[in-house]
């Protein structure tokens, strides 16, 4: 068994969703959104897995749902990335201010 409390998992699940937050909501290149996006995923993903190894009643449900996150996020990180080709094809920039088309 781990020393490690699931406190010391909690904290460090909050410290990377608020990065990955922060970095989401104050960077203007996409792929660094993305990326954290994946970050917030991650923090999301060691919540499950730390609850479903030290919770009440241990099981294997959450290192399921945290692989079955982690396939979603590679689905979601591949039609980003083509979008985001597919838009950089267009207006040579990554910077996520000049992609108002949607807007209208």
């Amino acid at each position: 068994m781990t020393s490690i409390p699931v406190s010391g998992y909690l904290t460090v699940a909050l410290l990377l969703f608020s990065i990955g937050l922060f970095g989401a909501l104050t960077k203007k290149n996409t792929v660094i959104v993305l990326i954290c996006i994946e970050l917030m995923l991650n923090a999301v993903n060691l919540n499950l897995v730390a609850f479903s190894r030290m919770g009440a009643v241990p099981s294997i449900d959450g290192q399921i749902f945290a692989l079955f996150s982690i396939a979603v996020a590679a689905a979601e990180a591949a039609v980003g990335l083509a979008i985001l080709l597919a838009l950089y094809r267009n207006r040579k920039t990554v910077k996520i201010t000049e992609f108002t088309d949607l807007k209208h």
